[in-house]
């Protein structure tokens, strides 16, 4: 079986691929990445393509499954650039894998994607309507490749495709990356320890799951050499609220109204010192929980680590300024824009 992987330098891609390579009914994998990483895994090639520009249907030529991943975050001032590449690129992607015949396609959709459960905290399988929050572009984004996945679907009935819709992943070797995404100059390179935080802000609503992006990888790996199809929500116990952060952080709680903490966040981010929006806020506060009972029986997957596991990698690696040997996992990049605006991971 030969895996293309579209976007496979970055947190998700680099635990994909490490998840694809020992497997033995995965005979190569072509990375597709915009920059070629200093990083060699056992059966893997690299070929550097954009995927918004470059011409995708000749990369995908001969490949069983396509494994579409390119993602960017930043700039969020800029959202015509994240939709030229996360919108536009993923139809490129889409029709590049009709072209060239490709038979499965692996597409990473996000909890982001879902629209709010009013009223109770039930978690939605994966019928749940796909319509995102009205103020993200992250959301929107992540909704409306949903749109374009079901035209695809119908048009398209010879390929199987399977969406994938993650909570939050974390791990220690993307520390360095996700500090640059949604922290900014603000935060220390290194947290060299957990005190250096002493409160977590207790905003009503404020709940998530998260996933080891090892894990993800492994239900990545089992939606490519399965004969699945349609959509898996992926999240591990427990869920996570303010409580369980001050514990991680040792840190008391402090009692912060939602308006409050949007306008704190709104301030930093208008004046570009950090580049997490406040419509990512926004999008944290609606989206509902996750029910991966789907995942469980009919992909076959199971978390080996539970989300406070996760956290606790992500938060080592911030204390000893952890990366990755690929572009946009590094530690020793540098902005190359002005903070808080974000350069394309």
């Amino acid at each position: 079986m030969r895996v293309v992987v579209v976007g496979g330098t970055g947190n998700i891609g680099t635990s994909v691929i490490s998840a694809l390579a020992p497997d033995r009914a995965v005979t190569s994998i072509l990375g597709i990445a915009r920059r070629r990483p200093d990083w060699y895994p056992d059966k893997t090639e690299w070929a550097t393509a954009d995927v918004a520009k470059d011409d995708l249907t000749a990369r995908f030529q001969g490949a069983d499954v396509v494994v579409h991943l390119a993602w960017i975050f930043q700039p969020t001032h800029n959202p015509r650039m994240t939709w030229r590449n996360n919108v536009h690129g993923s139809m490129r992607v889409f029709d590049a894998v009709a072209r060239a015949k490709v038979p499965a396609l692996v597409y990473a959709s996000s909890v982001g994607a879902y629209s709010p459960r009013p009223g109770d905290d039930h978690p939605v399988t994966e019928d749940w309507p796909t319509h995102g929050y009205p103020t993200a572009s992250y959301s929107l984004e992540k909704a409306y490749v949903e749109r374009v996945l079901d035209i695809f679907e119908r048009d398209h009935r010879d390929v199987r495709v399977v969406r994938m819709r993650p909570g939050f992943m974390f791990k220690r070797e993307a520390a360095a990356e996700q500090v640059r995404l949604f922290g900014g100059p603000l935060v220390p390179k290194r947290l060299v320890r957990a005190s250096m935080i002493p409160a977590i802000p207790d905003i009503p609503g404020l709940r998530f799951q998260a996933l080891h992006s090892e894990d993800a990888g492994e239900a990545y790996r089992l939606a490519v050499t399965r004969e699945v199809s349609g959509a898996f929500n992926l999240a591990a116990d427990p869920v996570i609220h303010p409580r369980e952060l001050a514990e991680l952080f040792n840190a008391r709680l402090i009692p912060v109204p939602r308006v409050v903490a949007r306008g704190v966040l709104a301030a930093a981010w208008g004046a570009r010192l950090v580049p997490a929006s406040p419509h990512l806020m926004d999008m944290a506060l609606h989206i509902p929980l996750l029910d991966v009972t789907r995942a469980r029986t009919e992909l076959g997957w199971s978390p080996r680590r539970t989300g406070i596991e996760a956290l606790n990698a992500l938060l080592a690696g911030m204390q000893d300024g952890s990366g990755g040997s690929t572009p946009p996992l590094e530690r020793t990049k540098k902005p190359a824009l002005r903070p808080g605006v974000g350069a394309r991971p």
